[in-house]
């Protein structure tokens, strides 16, 4: 390798570095670094004139690292972490004046449970913060974390890498909603009512729902169902419409039932208590502006254990 004058790098190239490395694609590396392939193209030529190495050799599938680039790897990252911890400890937040644009991960279902309650509070405390909100598979989660592409996770997450970091916020289960006139609405469920009732089932995709759905399906439970919808944020209002039941968090179903319209009725078969976390990556762990959110999320929602009691 060619003798190199550090004065003369880039941090912007090693940047690029990570990103080829990571996604092993210079397509996929330039979406996530917000630029074009060109430019990316561009930014390796120099990476290989710099350390006098291909670094990257192209396969049918993939870009492969090279030997050299094997060994830079965790050196670069290493001092990439330590160059952002560094302005990240000198770096002030204040929220009452900070203009920044969290992004977050988390279900419809942890959306309409956490969404009006948070801006209703930040619009007070946080004017002028603002956050970007979506649904992401946990596969492609770990990584857009590792690249900062999302800030923080809220939800049960498991599989997640052990780069993130998670902070226990409640313990939840899943209940039964019934609109408070509804004919079975005045007594405990039993499994033969619960195979009597109609429902609105939503096809979200969220870890836990799926673990609830495993529990009636180990049972031998086959409920009717009368709706099929793709999302949770109207299902709630359609419960209180009509005669149908919808199995929900018992935490999320407190929340749109302020008006208790609706009764919440305990499943009469045992089910997971589920922990709802805070999910970050050590990365940015330092980060003043993500650790406010994340202990603003913990104070507003967290609690210990999940409430027994039908309401």
């Amino acid at each position: 390798m060619k003798q190199m004058n550090i004065a003369t790098v880039d941090l912007n190239l090693l940047k690029t570095f990570i990103a080829i490395w990571e996604e092993r694609s210079l397509t996929t590396a330039a979406e996530r670094l917000h630029l074009t392939q060109p430019a990316v193209s561009h930014a390796l030529r120099r990476l290989r004139e710099m350390f006098d190495d291909p670094l990257f050799v192209r396969t049918p599938t993939a870009m492969v690292p090279t030997d050299a680039a094997l060994r830079l790897h965790t050196p670069i990252a290493n001092a990439l972490t330590i160059i952002h911890d560094a302005l990240q400890d000198h770096a002030h937040f204040d929220p009452a004046t900070a203009s920044r644009t969290f992004r977050m991960v988390m279900s419809d279902m942890s959306s309409a449970h956490v969404l009006p309650l948070l801006m209703e509070e930040l619009a007070h405390t946080a004017p002028r913060v603002s956050f970007e909100v979506e649904q992401m598979p946990i596969e492609a989660l770990s990584a857009a974390m590792r690249n900062g592409d999302i800030d923080l996770a809220f939800g049960y997450l498991p599989g997640l890498s052990d780069d993130c970091v998670s902070q226990t916020v409640l313990y939840d289960e899943y209940i039964c909603m019934l609109r408070r006139a509804h004919p079975l609405a005045g007594a405990p469920l039993t499994m033969e009512t619960l195979t009597q009732l109609r429902y609105v089932y939503t096809a979200t995709n969220t870890t836990g729902h799926k673990l609830a759905e495993d529990v009636f399906r180990k049972a031998g439970i086959r409920r009717d169902i009368a709706l099929r919808i793709p999302h949770f944020t109207v299902a709630p209002q359609i419960v209180r419409k009509t005669d149908l039941a919808l199995i929900l968090p018992r935490s999320i179903a407190e929340q749109v039932n302020l008006a208790r319209d609706c009764v919440l009725l305990d499943l009469p078969l045992p089910m997971p208590r589920i922990p709802v976390r805070l999910h970050t990556h050590t990365r940015f762990a330092s980060d003043p502006g993500i650790a406010w959110l994340r202990n603003t999320l913990a104070e507003m929602f967290g609690r210990e254990e999940p409430e027994s009691t039908a309401a």
